[in-house]
């Protein structure tokens, strides 16, 4: 069953297949000696960016979430070689940096980016040893509130940060925390409901935002692979959190956390599917 019907069974096959034989290629590069070494701590850290591109499409195309971890750690390999890498060349060429990427919590993307990954990795019950290689690898703790909390349900001893990074839209997914339990279903659908457009920040969104809008990046670029919000499953993972009143939600990943099934996905005519697209840009344009 496809759980992300914004893209036909087609579009799902042909990408997830095009991932598979180029995540091959790469590895494959990657073993060989290199035509461009300065290139390689990017080459790497994309790389590990396409395995986790290729976990979700996966998951939109309803393959087994019990499959799914198949692709953790070779994901984590990638992003560690990737810093591996990047100290060498930097420090042989004198540079401050050799990636286009900001590892900091602070920056949007590396935050929604390490929050997916936490995510994933609780859902999916990975090993101890791929949980911490993964904490090593985000570091920061004591950063932000609502992410320490989260990690610090499986690593007791994390140190928590005191504000929200980035307070649009995550301040309401740590209100529904806090909030009395006969309330969190109902402000755990709002945050799910504000989660995506309360992400466009005048101009600025997530390197993902736009994949799919037929307009700015149409499904024939073949970049989409659904927007799932990975921060909610964690939460109500590790919370306990009522996500009865997210079920059948566009953007919520309800199955990864019910890998037995049935699926919580609903299906939407073709109809409705058109409507419901015009909808999310409608709200997704901040005024």
């Amino acid at each position: 069953m496809i759980r992300d019907s914004v893209a036909g069974g087609s579009y799902w096959r042909e990408q997830v297949a095009k991932d598979f034989a180029w995540i091959g290629k790469a590895e494959k590069l990657l073993s060989e000696p290199s035509h461009n070494p300065v290139y390689d701590p990017q080459f790497s850290f994309d790389l590990s960016r396409d395995i986790l591109r290729l976990i979700l499409r996966r998951y939109s195309q309803g393959d087994s979430v019990l499959d799914i971890d198949q692709l953790f750690p070779r994901l984590l390999d990638t992003w560690e070689l990737s810093n591996d890498l990047a100290d060498r060349v930097c420090a042989e060429h004198n540079l401050k940096t050799c990636r286009d990427w900001v590892f900091d919590l602070s920056d949007l993307n590396h935050y929604i980016w390490c929050f997916w990954l936490v995510g994933l990795a609780l859902v999916l019950h990975i090993p101890d040893d791929q949980w911490n290689r993964l904490l090593a690898l985000i570091g920061q703790e004591g950063q932000d509130i609502l992410l320490d909390r989260v990690i610090a349900r499986r690593q007791h001893s994390r140190a928590v940060g005191a504000v929200v990074l980035h307070p649009k839209p995550y301040t309401r997914l740590l209100e529904t925390i806090d909030a009395p339990k006969e309330q969190q279903a109902k402000l755990l659908r709002a945050f799910v409901d504000a989660w995506y457009p309360e992400l466009n920040r005048r101009g600025k969104q997530p390197w993902w935002y736009h994949y799919g809008d037929p307009e700015k990046h149409p499904l024939e670029m073949g970049s989409y692979f659904g927007r799932w919000c990975i921060e909610a499953v964690a939460a109500v993972e590790v919370f306990k959190l009522d996500d009865s009143q997210c079920l059948g939600h566009p953007h919520y990943p309800g199955d990864l956390l019910r890998p037995n099934g049935p699926s919580t996905h609903r299906v939407p005519t073709e109809s409705k599917k058109k409507r419901s697209w015009l909808g999310f840009f409608r709200i997704g344009r901040e005024k």
